[in-house]
């Protein structure tokens, strides 16, 4: 399915804020509400809209701490990659983990509280995961940027 040019008004309209009513939204994009209403349905069903959030904030919640870890494993086989992908998964404190071209392996976003308890998450849960041949963690001074929409 190809969008046009007011599913993308809404889909922008929608990444910013995700409560936004319909009666609102069909406002803001020109459009009758029923209609608006189907074009979301629709936006939905064929997955260019994958869920709706609430995005909390770091230091609200006691994680005000981004680290950047990147892990090399000993070995690119099948189940050293499935094992360590498994593993990381049920790390709570991980946010994002990526699959990386260049030196290392894996890049993962890690949120603490302070750097004590990075060292907490670092001892309890990623020097334990399978195949890691080497860790590097980066801290994060400041965050200048950072946004969860994508250019429509």
């Amino acid at each position: 399915m190809e969008i046009d040019e007011i599913d993308r008004r809404i889909l922008i309209v929608l990444q910013k804020s995700g409560r936004t009513s319909n009666a609102d939204l069909s406002e803001i994009v020109n459009l009758s509400p029923s209609a608006c209403y189907r074009r979301v349905q629709r936006l939905e069903k064929e997955g260019y809209i994958r869920d709706y959030v609430a995005l909390l904030d770091l230091r609200k919640m006691g994680r005000p701490t981004t680290v950047f870890v990147e892990i090399t494993l000993s070995g690119q086989a099948d189940e050293v990659l499935d094992a360590f992908e498994k593993a990381v998964a049920r790390v709570p404190d991980v946010l994002e983990c990526h699959l990386m071209a260049g030196t290392a392996d894996y890049l993962l976003k890690v949120v603490a509280g302070d750097t004590e308890d990075f060292a907490r998450i670092h001892r309890r849960y990623l020097a334990r995961l399978p195949g890691v041949a080497q860790m590097q963690s980066s801290f994060a001074l400041r965050t200048v940027r950072q946004t969860t929409a994508l250019p429509v």
